[in-house]
């Protein structure tokens, strides 16, 4: 078989877009290693635009998903670039492909899409999928509320809401006087979707929670509070509230 067919192949089995394999370590016990780095093309400077010279490279290790049942880890060989003009102020730089890693989080993209849905979704504990992919809780942590924070702030994850539901809970007692603290559950009440839980119990407090980035086709469905009632006739005039003990 053709070497240039089995290499072929063999980026095709690492899954990931323009790289080159440059290296596998399968030392017995421990995760599999797969260096890697970008297919070489011209890079122009960023500030200038004069093709740049390759200063040096440094690996940069991965946390990926698993394959064939061993943790996985992704060994990316980054170039770092300088530009020749010496009149550019641009310096050196690093090269970085969001397609592949993030340049803050310690784990490959689809790692991180993968470990958000499992914690997410299938509501498995960060601990358990840290075991599985091999690496430290923090590191699986710090991904998911990276991934979770984009997903949570995006406008458009709650679709149109017909009906809002309020229910305040009390969540603690703080300190020696037993002081209660409160937070307002946000639900859509036509799908039984909770789509938020703010700190207190007030309705400015909600107010600004929940319209600062979207406005809400919705008939309320509020407690017998009188501030309750009050936020939904300020927030919509046209509101039904529905009272409920």
């Amino acid at each position: 078989m053709n070497p240039q067919t089995i290499c072929n192949r063999c980026v095709a089995l690492v899954g990931l877009p323009d790289v080159v394999i440059l290296d596998v370590e399968d030392v017995p016990g421990a995760a599999l290693r797969v260096h890697v780095e970008l297919a070489r093309t011209p890079q122009g400077c960023p500030t200038c635009g004069v093709i740049a010279h390759v200063k040096d490279r440094r690996p940069v290790e991965l946390v990926d998903l698993s394959m064939g049942g061993r943790p996985m880890r992704l060994v990316w060989v980054k170039r770092r670039f300088r530009c020749p003009e010496p009149s550019c102020p641009k310096g050196s730089w690093t090269e970085d492909d969001l397609r592949i890693a993030s340049k803050r989080l310690k784990m490959t993209d689809r790692a991180g899409r993968w470990i958000t849905e499992q914690v997410g979704r299938c509501a498995r504990s960060v601990a358990e999928v840290a075991r599985e992919l091999g690496c430290d809780w923090h590191t699986v942590n710090d991904a998911v509320v990276a991934y979770g924070t984009a997903l949570v702030d995006h406008p458009d994850r709650f679709g149109v809401v017909e009906a809002l539901g309020l229910d305040e809970v009390l969540m603690v007692r703080r300190g020696p006087w037993h002081r209660q603290e409160f937070s307002t559950q946000l639900v859509d009440v036509g799908r039984g979707q909770l789509l938020d839980v703010v700190p207190g119990r007030s309705s400015t407090e909600r107010l600004s929670r929940l319209f600062s980035q979207r406005d809400y086709a919705m008939a309320g469905s509020v407690s017998r509070r009188s501030s309750n009632r009050a936020w939904a006739a300020h927030t919509n005039p046209s509101v039904t509230t529905g009272l409920r003990s």
